[in-house]
């Protein structure tokens, strides 16, 4: 009866082990912890998502060395390791990448916004609004606020299709999907993609943007984006359907 006593425990401990866990669960900051991939567990929050926080002494974000970066630039340090290990490689192939801006918290694109704002000579404020988003988020939106999205080398399309620009965009489209970076702003006739103009410049680290972008469409509203010029056309453009949702056709295959 004993070793049958025995036995019968181990089993249960066994079958208990093999449960699977759950990929989400509270945090002891009240944050969702997602689990993304099979190392990543990834902190995320309302403040988080729409750039509510300092990213200069976030746990999770890192300055980038100079030698990848043209500025000081932050970007969260599991999506600077993809990037450093991409940048490396492409200089084996003899192409080169310089980092021009990464991590927007709030207050960083508040910044950018308020002064295209101010500059607009548009006549109304929803002319104003759209002119900006012909390249620029507002507030709360911007997928530069998690710190996965990486511009490289120069902001202009025109430079990317030609000479060395243009066999700079080639290796990026053979190459950086292996490293986990998605172009998220590709030609709107590829797909009837809605929102920013191409981008050709932008790529996106998937492995962590995905859980990101999930959680914001789940928290997320219109109504909740606030705090700057021109706030309150967010619901009438739909920026989170029309602007966060408005990436390419590959990125919305992978974060499914």
């Amino acid at each position: 009866m004993r070793m049958i006593f025995f036995l019968l425990i181990g089993f249960l401990i066994s079958c208990s082990a093999d449960k699977p866990s759950s990929d989400k669960q509270e945090s002891a900051s009240g944050k969702a912890t997602e689990a993304a991939g099979d190392t990543l567990q990834v902190d995320v929050s309302i403040d988080f998502v729409t750039g509510q926080f300092d990213f200069r002494s976030h746990d999770d974000f890192v300055r980038v060395d100079p030698e990848y970066a043209n500025k000081e630039i932050y970007l969260h340090r599991k999506a600077y390791e993809a990037y450093k290990a991409m940048v490396d490689s492409a200089e084996n192939d003899g192409i080169s990448f310089t980092l021009i801006s990464g991590t927007r918290n709030f207050n960083y694109q508040k910044s950018i916004w308020d002064r295209k704002w101010s500059n607009s000579t548009a006549g109304s404020d929803m002319q104003k609004a759209l002119g900006i988003l012909e390249y620029s988020s507002m507030p709360m939106t911007s997928r530069h606020h998690w710190g996965t999205e990486v511009d490289l080398n120069d902001l202009n399309n025109t430079y990317f299709e030609n000479g060395q620009g243009k066999k700079e965009y080639e290796w990026l489209k053979a190459h950086a999907n292996d490293f986990g970076f998605y172009q998220p702003y590709t030609s709107k006739d590829l797909n009837g993609r809605t929102g920013y103009n191409e981008e050709k410049w932008h790529w996106s680290y998937l492995p962590l943007a995905r859980h990101y972008l999930a959680y914001y469409n789940n928290h997320v509203s219109n109504a909740d984006i606030t705090g700057f010029k021109g706030a309150e056309l967010a619901k009438e453009i739909d920026m989170v359907k029309n602007y966060v949702n408005g990436i390419s056709l590959k990125i919305k295959q992978q974060s499914n």
